[in-house]
């Protein structure tokens, strides 16, 4: 009699073990006494490859100056896909000259993103914010072109045959650098540009508690120009691999 009730009890209390186990695998949790499984990855950085609408210059553009930028590749954004040549619209939220003892200070936030879908026009709030970051991506010329019909060189003639202000050719390999933070080039955009994006020179960015990315430099005024692809992002970013 004691033996049947002890395994009646037993058979019991399996039951009941296989119905918790079961409910756990269902919900996706752990079971009893068993590890949790390892997060999920978190998802890449986003980043915005821009082109400024209009020139900005710390301690000359106001704060609070509206700005705007074109995206020049398609991306996700917030599970929406952002066209290429759509315009991302903001503000100036610090801009401060550098002086004797302070450095440059440029801030510039994006807070929704614009494009047309046929001819309806759709707008993107963005949440959270982007900013504008210390990277860009430089422009490259073509190293392939056939130069066998005669096109002169910077060193042999004196004027420049397009906007870019250099010529193709061996003695001019690639587009000029990065513009001097105090020397505005006028360059018109540029036909390709790198695949790596690189961290502008003398120019550092910190990020404050509530999130807004301000880029400083101690060297010379920061300016940005309609040429360069600058990089948005909602916040630091890492060296690219």
């Amino acid at each position: 009699m004691f033996g049947k009730a002890f395994s009646k009890m037993i058979a019991v209390r399996h039951t009941a073990l296989t119905f918790v186990l079961g409910s756990a695998a269902l919900l996706g949790q752990p079971a009893p006494g068993q590890p949790a499984p390892a997060a999920p990855s978190s998802q890449p950085a986003l980043e915005l490859p821009v082109i400024m609408r209009q020139k900005v210059a710390a301690g000359t553009t106001p704060t609070g100056t509206k700005v705007q930028a074109k995206l020049t590749i398609a991306t996700l954004v917030n599970g929406v896909v952002v066209p290429r040549d759509a315009l991302f619209s903001g503000e100036v939220t610090e801009s401060v000259a550098k002086s004797a003892t302070n450095p440059s200070r440029l801030a510039i936030r994006m807070d929704s993103a614009q494009w047309k879908s046929g001819a309806a026009p759709i707008s993107l709030s963005l949440a959270p914010k982007v900013y504008l970051t210390a990277w860009y991506y430089p422009a490259v010329m073509p190293t392939n072109q056939d130069y066998s019909s005669g096109l002169p060189d910077a060193a042999n003639h004196p004027k420049p045959l397009d906007a870019t202000g250099a010529y193709p050719g061996p003695r001019n390999p690639t587009a000029p650098p990065f513009p001097s933070p105090d020397k505005d080039t006028g360059l018109g955009p540029a036909s390709n540009i790198s695949q790596h994006r690189v961290l502008m020179k003398n120019v550092e960015s910190t990020r404050n508690s509530e999130g807004t990315v301000t880029l400083t430099s101690n060297r010379s005024n920061i300016k940005l120009d309609k040429a360069t692809t600058y990089v948005l992002a909602v916040g630091d970013l890492l060296p690219a691999k």
